[in-house]
């Protein structure tokens, strides 16, 4: 049995950074119609695994940090949640 290992996932900044390359190649203009639409698609990938990323962290710091009506913080301890 041949089982692929699942590669780590690249952290947030690589994913960035990435994405700043694809774009870059973008605006030159200079890539074939194919290959513009492959890195097109991988951009879309990268954006949406990094607007995933982005949403999860808006979750943990609302968790974090509670504004209450009366403009009171309060804090949630998130130590058990991974």
């Amino acid at each position: 049995m041949n089982k692929k290992k699942k590669e780590p996932a690249e952290s947030f900044e690589a994913s960035m950074e990435r994405l700043e390359e694809i774009v870059a190649e973008l605006e030159k203009g200079e890539l074939p119609l194919e290959k513009s639409l492959e890195r097109f698609e991988e951009a879309l990938g990268i954006g949406s695994r990094c607007r995933q990323v982005l949403d999860r962290a808006e979750l943990r710091v609302r968790k974090l940090i509670d504004v209450q009506e009366d403009g009171t913080l309060t804090g949630e301890d998130l130590s058990d949640d991974s």
